[in-house]
């Protein structure tokens, strides 16, 4: 097989110009980098022909801070500060795949309140971030109301991890051996009082928006993307569960207490942007059943197995482990040489890298304003690409 590798500049050339008089000429537009709030700094080079889309090339790397080269002089307890800054939406489950990678290495053994309690937070968390990629999606689609409504539940939800955690966005909680502290005591009161607040709220939304022609004519049969080229292209989490594949780790693997719950693994029957909004807002409904089912039955014992300040070292050889974020499968991959608490190297699978590289596919023979219905049904967090 022979693979041809072209540079961005030669992707830029202009083509040539038309023979027939009739024929149209294409050209190239930059969409982005945007603000960082939105969405993240991405720059998007599209191909056009007038406002057909006829390719894209993704061009990150706007935010790329060296993540996983700064890790291989850490310890294990120092890499997990840097994990929850990469999908910051989903920090407590970037926190859980390098916390089980270095528990697996290490052999360090865990306890059912330790894996109730991560389970519980990757879950609130979950719901709160697929509360905010609606509020988002809503604005990214001109309607803005929908955004302060995703916010106003993003607050609620932070109120209980501030409360427990100290921190609302970057938490670096879930660390090997444990938790970094015990539930406060007004949580599990909290938790329930928000999964009652946030039934009807859901059901709000789709009252709000999910109806709306406006949003059913922008997503629906656009931004189609097979089960066939979602697998090739390595999508993971709701990206390739609206395909119709219904891979979810949380089945899959069964880390965690997440085989002492009932739930389903939503897929979708077309592939397209209405089927990765339909995902998500029954993936709300999902993960409040999971912590129903969990909030009264949390067991006792120890938040952490370790002591705080013992030295982790791992014996030589390969470990992975990995997790369902809110946007997919975050996996850590670590070597360790033995005799030693720091990992070399260390690599992190970003559910949203792969997520990405799916536009590519996506957004070829739509228009210039269906990129951003498709941009926003992938629900990108862009430093979790740039690492």
């Amino acid at each position: 097989m022979t693979v041809t590798i072209r540079t961005l500049n030669e992707l830029l050339q202009p083509s040539h110009l038309p023979a027939h008089p009739l024929a149209t000429q294409e050209y190239f537009v930059n969409m982005g980098p945007q603000h960082p709030i939105s969405h993240g700094s991405l720059r998007l080079v599209l191909r056009l022909d007038g406002e057909t889309v006829k390719e894209v090339i993704p061009v990150p790397g706007f935010v790329h801070r060296g993540v996983e080269k700064m890790c291989e002089s850490l310890t294990p307890r120092q890499i997990v500060p840097y994990t929850d800054r990469l999908d910051y939406l989903s920090a407590f489950m970037n926190n859980w795949a390098i916390t089980r990678v270095v528990e697996t290495a290490a052999g360090i053994e865990s306890n059912e309140r330790i894996e109730t309690i991560r389970t519980l937070m990757s879950e609130l968390q979950r719901i709160q971030s697929h509360a905010l990629w609606w509020g988002v999606t809503g604005m990214d689609l001109g309607a803005f109301t929908a955004f302060l409504y995703g916010f106003r539940e993003r607050e609620v939800i932070s109120e209980i991890f501030e409360e427990t955690v100290g921190a609302r966005l970057t938490m670096n909680y879930i660390q090997p051996g444990g938790v970094m502290y015990d539930i406060h005591p007004n949580f599990v009161k909290r938790v329930k009082d928000v999964m009652a607040y946030m039934k009807p709220i859901i059901d709000e939304y789709d009252t709000l928006l999910s109806g709306n022609v406006i949003l059913q004519e922008r997503c629906r049969n656009i931004g189609i993307l097979s089960p066939e080229k979602a697998i090739a292209l390595g999508c993971t989490g709701p990206v390739l569960r609206a395909s119709g594949v219904p891979y979810d780790l949380r089945k899959m693997e069964n880390y965690g207490v997440y085989n002492k719950v009932d739930f389903n693994v939503v897929v979708g029957a077309v592939g397209d942007c209405w089927d990765r909004y339909y995902v998500r807002m029954q993936e709300m409904r999902e993960s409040i059943r999971i912590v129903e089912q969990l909030i009264d039955s949390i067991p006792e014992g120890p938040t952490m197995t370790l002591r705080y300040n013992l030295p982790i070292e791992m014996p030589e050889g390969t470990y992975y482990s990995q997790v369902e974020t809110a946007r997919g499968v975050f996996g850590a991959f670590l070597v360790a040489e033995g005799k030693s608490e720091k990992p070399y190297p260390l690599h992190f699978r970003s559910p949203n890298y792969n997520n990405l590289w799916s536009v590519t596919a996506l957004a070829p023979g739509w228009r210039v304003a269906d990129i951003i219905a498709i941009l926003s049904s992938l629900d990108l967090v862009i430093p979790d690409i740039d690492r």
